[in-house]
């Protein structure tokens, strides 16, 4: 073993393992390890300028300056940035400490240990190489111990009903409607990220918890401790990239549906919202305006004027945003050059094809600038200089037709070492020249996201999720740990993204209850492919704009007077909460803060607070109790310490218990905190 310092790092050097342990942040450390002799460079999420920090290296007690020898004779060493310290023993185990106590600490089970519990006759270690024959990646397991009693939050998006992460299998890889962002909060007070992009699983059993990386050149994470859930975020915005400030005309409603076909679908639509007095701050064209997937252009049949379609709508104070898929079919006038020249994702096995919906397809390569420059100067002739104000930029895991990540390879490497990173590398197709051409903030809605997509302009919805009560309880836990994860602009498909009926009664039911719950939520958006199928296509090609299918109305007035009532009296109170809505994405642009708020993040004392996963605050000023069952009229609320306010009747009400709300269909239990 042999311990050295170098500037504000920790290197250790055993068994052909070089390990870097660094001070990267306010009271943070990075740790890399690699068996290839010397690291990548890769900054990962970790893409922010950090400022200088005074750290403390000891080897066997002694303190160490830069520059001093490698000493190969020590027993240990340790470096403290803040409250944050690291102790690796001689066996290579890693220790941290937040404040002196022992918050984590690498699992061990061999010889040589100098705990008790570490010598063991296992031979199970703490960080695991094994090499990939014939390439020069490993695989890489990294185990720590197991801390009873700990909570775990945040990792992205999951479609399942648990908010803690405890005892929880993850797959660290990006599907339709799975999101991994693998940061995670702790309720022992430090933050963990996993910054390495490559596809894997996370374990947090009650044993041990266990990182796995499928592929990798080296190891790469970063910790970081805090007081409160609000410090832990602010600390990792601080290295990963804030959100831009979230323009105010967008704060509104979002309209769409599947799918507008025509340009006079939408300009029909938004003259009837208009006519009823309801402003939509953005329209949406969905998929299949095109020719075919990768011509990246409207179907002059059905899309004769774009621009007079933009500039009407603009003349109305209406954004329109376009669907690009990151698709290309081999029909495609752009398929053959950009196969020719290497711009979109290989195979390593068999036929060149990742994707089969509606067509033979093969997805672009955004880690290749050349694939980024190609496709957005397509985009930009064929929508932006239309007026087009943002894209809808769907698929973007990608969706692969078989989730085969071995199969595929980018211009970065294969895919299952870097396949995490596609949706922020899709994104930036988009967001950097977007931002070059416009002194506005770049807003693109996106269906997938990784650690530090915030800073790339993303709305990030919850995908292709089914319209049931199940699922919209789902949503919560996914956009609460979301922002747990970093992501503050999230969203869902209100009422859900797949229905039979529009014309089910409890569908309707749904569809109320979750406009309800997405006022208090980041972005008001209608979105959904409402069934039943029976309206005929517009012609009978099996190519462009006219021959898919297309969904039911999905305007506010498609469902009935009554529920029509009900959508414009919370449209009227989301236009209220204008100027609160403003201040809590200055808070997420500021701080990190997600708009949806766990009650912890909001009363960290509280241990009530940490036991929650059914209700949530927006923003700090009000305590939202969605409404998560058929046919439930009412539910109980816990208040935390204070003073609130039920919005319904106005009655005040006294903190630290539990009260039953009524829950009418008009009504979702709401409580404003007073003080």
């Amino acid at each position: 073993m042999s311990f050295s310092r170098d500037g504000n790092a920790l290197v250790i050097r055993r068994q052909g393992e070089t390990v870097r342990i660094e001070a990267w942040g306010k009271d943070s450390l990075r740790v890399r390890s690699t068996m290839q002799g010397q690291f990548t460079g890769n900054l990962w999420a970790l893409t922010e300028k950090i400022p200088e920090t005074q750290v403390s290296v000891t080897i066997d007690g002694r303190e160490t300056g830069d520059g001093d020898g490698a000493v190969d004779t020590a027993e240990s060493a340790a470096i403290t940035n803040g409250r944050l310290k690291a102790v690796v023993n001689f066996a290579g185990v890693i220790s941290f400490y937040r404040d002196n106590n022992l918050i984590l600490r690498e699992y061990y089970r061999s010889y040589g240990g100098t705990l008790s519990r570490e010598s063991r006759c296992l031979k199970v270690v703490n960080r695991e190489w094994k090499g990939i024959i014939g390439g020069s990646e490993y695989s890489l397991h990294l185990k720590f111990e197991s801390n009873d009693g700990e909570k775990l939050f945040g990792m992205g998006q999951y479609q399942q009903p648990y908010l803690d992460l405890k005892g929880c299998t993850l797959e660290l890889a990006q599907r339709n409607s799975q999101i991994s962002v693998p940061f995670a909060v702790s309720s022992l007070g430090y933050g963990f990220l996993w910054n390495n992009p490559a596809v894997g699983q996370v374990t947090f059993g009650k044993n041990y918890t266990e990182w796995i990386a499928r592929s990798t050149k080296e190891m790469d994470y970063w910790i970081t401790v805090a007081d409160t859930p609000k410090q832990l975020l602010e600390n990792y915005t601080d290295v990963t990239g804030h959100a831009d400030l979230f323009p105010e005309e967008l704060m509104g409603l979002w309209q769409c549906k599947l799918r507008y076909r025509t340009q006079d679908e939408v300009l029909t639509v938004a003259r009837q919202y208009q006519k009823e007095g309801i402003h939509i701050d953005q329209i949406v064209i969905d998929f299949f305006h095109w020719t075919v997937q990768g011509d990246w252009k409207f179907d002059s049949k059905y899309w004769p004027d774009p621009k007079a379609m933009v500039d009407e709508l603009h003349s109305m104070g209406i954004r329109v945003i376009v669907s690009v898929w990151p698709s290309v079919d081999r029909k495609s006038e752009n398929f053959g050059p950009m196969m020719e020249r290497g711009l979109l994702i290989r195979t390593e096995r068999g036929a060149a094809q990742t994707y089969d919906y509606q067509g033979d397809c093969v997805e672009i390569d955004p880690f290749n600038p050349e694939t980024r420059k190609y496709v957005w100067e397509v985009c930009k002739k064929n929508y932006y200089d239309f007026g087009i104000d943002a894209f809808w930029l769907d698929n973007s895991e990608p969706d692969y037709g078989v989730y085969d990540f071995e199969n595929y390879r980018y211009s970065a490497g294969p895919a299952l070492s870097v396949s995490n990173m596609y949706p922020q590398m899709y994104s930036r197709v988009f967001y950097d020249e977007m931002s070059r051409l416009s002194q506005k903030p770049v807003v693109n809605l996106l269906r997938c996201a990784w650690a530090g997509s915030q800073k790339y302009g993303n709305v990030v919805w919850s995908g292709d999720v089914p319209s049931t009560f199940e699922a919209f309880a789902d949503q919560l836990q996914c956009g609460l740990n979301m922002g747990l994860a970093g992501i503050p602009w999230w969203t869902t498909d209100i009422g859900g993204f797949m229905t039979d009926d529009v014309n089910d009664p409890d569908f309707r039911q749904l569809l109320i209850r979750w406009y309800q719950f997405a006022v208090y939520s980041a972005v008001l958006r209608m979105h959904g492919d409402r069934g039943p199928y029976d309206i005929p296509p517009l012609d009978d090609r099996d190519w462009g704009g006219g021959y898919l299918h297309t969904g039911q109305p999905n305007e506010l007035w498609s469902y009935g007077e009554e529920n029509y009532a009900i959508m414009k009296k919370y449209y009227q109170i989301r236009i209220s909460m204008h100027d609160y809505i403003k201040k809590l994405y200055q808070e997420a642009h500021t701080n990190g803060s997600p708009l949806i708020r766990t009650m912890f993040y909001e009363f960290p004392e509280d241990e009530t607070c940490w036991e929650l996963q059914d209700q949530y605050m927006f923003g700090d000023k009000y305590l939202v109790a969605p409404i998560l069952h058929l046919n439930q009229f009412e539910r109980e609320v816990y208040l935390p310490e204070g003073e609130w306010i039920l919005t319904s009747t106005g009655e005040k009400m006294k903190g630290k218990t539990t009260v039953k709300a009524a829950a009418p269909i008009d009504y979702m239990p709401v409580f404003e905190r007073v003080r």
